[in-house]
């Protein structure tokens, strides 16, 4: 069944935001009026779907047969994990497994696929020879945190006391487009060029951290309104230069900018050893060498941060919960945070959940150590949603169809991965009822606390095996 040609999309099953899928119409009609001989698929049947971003029609016009049975598929697409129940036997899937890290959540998944002699290619596992990832939705979960961050803000500050033109904005997945979100925001912008900003939440400092495609996309947005961004060093200068405006005596003041800082780990730690100093390559090496001070350089003048960066155990934190506790008590300006990386009780400990689109947010009181979901009291609002990229599914589709397109002819045909290009077959977990070389130590991984295993995998990866 396998290599036979015939591919088949899932209807999205994860939870009910998920509207984006791995080939759009447009995508199909090019690989059917391809021919197998080029394109390596013959036939696209797809599953029906009331909510997918591009309805069945679309797909039946261009060819696509509209079908629950995914039986004659020796190829089957989906985003997110599909329900149990759709994993046939010796087929091959592609989705996003969030297995390859021994995630307990998902090792039943893992149990089936290697019950059913799946051959299991994960999006997330499909990278260059340097390690750098080809298959990822960054760009468009940097846009859609910081457009919800900026909704979200609207409703803390009124809650606060303060009416703000960020009131208006809607959230992400309110738009027709991103273009539509977009225009939005510049209206937001426009109104605070010309009605400013009360003195009373300024200076509104944005900081960005890290130097990827979600911080840069991010930061896209962030940009259409009117702004000015200042270097790391320079915060304090900014913060005290805004002291005399935001004086009790002048409160009549507005403001008519938004601050940005971008931060990078050169900005989030310094060496132990003061001598010496920052080498980003010794401190991926060493980091047990490094101090954190974000904490006490960077997050004191944030009124916002958009976190964007990668992290592991080993590394320091870039905000704890005692550190959070601090800076609230001293009367920071902290008001709002978005991890982009779900990571729970990761490089910002007071993230001990993800949140939804449905209820982006929750407020975390650090004088109380209590979490809340609502935006009245005391806190700072946090958001963490794991599916940021669904609220732009008609651009984020057609953006991931490109990549698939050029890879799914490979999937679809082949039999045997050891024909496969290299960047594919590291992709796949799992063949035939076994795991593939390079992820058996997911056995090892599901029984130990240890991340050394992982860390060892990873630098295989990266190395191009």
């Amino acid at each position: 069944m396998i290599g036979n040609g015939v591919v088949g999309i899932l209807s999205e099953s994860s939870n009910k935001w998920e509207r984006r899928a791995p080939l759009t119409p447009y995508h199909c009609t090019r690989l059917l009026n391809s021919g197998k001989d080029k394109s390596g698929v013959s036939r696209i049947i797809v599953q029906p779907s009331t909510k997918r971003i591009h309805h069945d029609q679309l797909y039946e016009d261009v060819g696509c047969e509209i079908s629950e049975d995914l039986s004659e598929c020796g190829l089957i697409l989906g985003i997110k994990k599909p329900k149990m129940e759709m994993i046939l036997p010796d087929r091959a899937y592609a989705f996003f497994s969030h297995t390859h890290k021994a995630q307990k959540e998902n090792m039943p998944l893992l149990d089936k696929i290697l019950a059913e002699r799946v051959s299991l290619y994960d999006y997330e596992l499909i990278s260059g020879d340097q390690g750098k990832r080809l298959f990822a939705f960054g760009k468009y979960a940097g846009r859609a945190v910081i457009i919800d961050l900026l909704h979200g803000l609207g409703q803390r500050y009124l809650s606060l006391g303060y009416s703000t033109p960020f009131l208006s904005l809607g959230v992400s997945y309110m738009y027709s487009s991103l273009a539509a979100a977009k225009a939005a925001v510049i209206s937001v912008g426009e109104e605070i060029e010309t009605q400013g900003l009360p003195a009373g939440i300024c200076p509104l400092v944005f900081v960005f951290t890290g130097s990827g495609k979600a911080s840069f996309a991010a930061q896209e947005i962030f940009k259409l309104l009117p702004h000015t961004f200042v270097d790391p060093i320079r915060l304090p200068e900014l913060y005290e230069m805004a002291s005399d405006l935001s004086h009790p005596s002048r409160t009549s003041k507005r403001v008519f900018q938004v601050y940005g800082c971008v931060v990078t780990c050169q900005d989030m730690v310094e060496k132990k050893d003061s001598t010496e100093v920052f080498d980003k390559a010794d401190y991926y090496a060493h980091p047990e060498n490094y101090n954190p001070v974000f904490h006490e350089k960077i997050a004191p003048y944030a009124s916002v941060i958009v976190n964007c960066i990668y992290w592991e155990k080993r590394f320091p934190r870039l905000l704890s919960i005692k550190q959070l506790q601090d800076l609230k008590r001293k009367g920071f300006p902290l008001v709002g945070i978005s991890d982009i990386t779900c990571d729970i009780r990761g490089s910002l400990e007071v993230f001990n959940q993800t949140t939804t689109i449905d209820s982006p947010f929750f407020r975390y009181d650090p004088l109380n150590n209590s979490y809340h979901h609502d935006m009245e009291g005391d806190g700072i609002i946090c958001s963490s949603v794991d599916n940021l990229p669904t609220e732009f599914a008609k651009e984020a589709s057609q953006h991931f169809g490109n990549l698939m397109s050029q890879v799914v002819g490979n999937l679809a045909s082949t039999t045997d991965i050891a024909q496969l290009p290299p960047h594919l077959r590291r992709a796949c977990i799992a063949h035939g009822g076994a795991l593939t070389p390079l992820y058996e130590y997911i056995p090892r991984l599901r029984n130990s606390d240890s991340e050394d295993i992982l860390e060892k995998k990873n630098s295989i990866l990266e190395g191009g095996v």
